[in-house]
């Protein structure tokens, strides 16, 4: 409830780079890192996500030319590699919230 208040109120406040800087999320322990390192950090989990859509989209191909040839070996192999990949980027999407989920258990 007290998370859709905050939304209406950032939306009231008018104008987009309101809504989008009160909803990402801060670095909160990490916050002390620095500019430059979150910007190594943003770049390196961009490429992450780069791969691993790439690697979902040849699994796709995999996939489509498996049961083109009625080769389930192919299909089995493409259907996991879109398996793990989804899996990665998710694992790449939310990794800020873990590290933060896992330093608030450790205090």
């Amino acid at each position: 409830m007290q998370v859709t208040q905050q939304v209406v109120q950032l939306a009231a406040d008018g104008g987009i780079g309101t809504i989008t800087n009160g909803i990402k999320p801060d670095w909160a322990v990490f916050g002390a890192i620095g500019t430059k390192a979150k910007i190594i950090v943003g770049v390196v989990m961009a490429g992450a996500v780069l791969f691993l859509l790439g690697s979902a989209i040849v699994g796709a191909v995999h996939i489509r030319v498996g049961n083109q040839q009625h080769n389930s070996m192919e299909t089995k192999k493409g259907q996991t590699m879109v398996g793990s990949s989804l899996l990665g980027l998710f694992a790449v999407a939310s990794m800020s919230t873990l590290f933060g989920i896992v330093y608030g258990f450790g205090i």
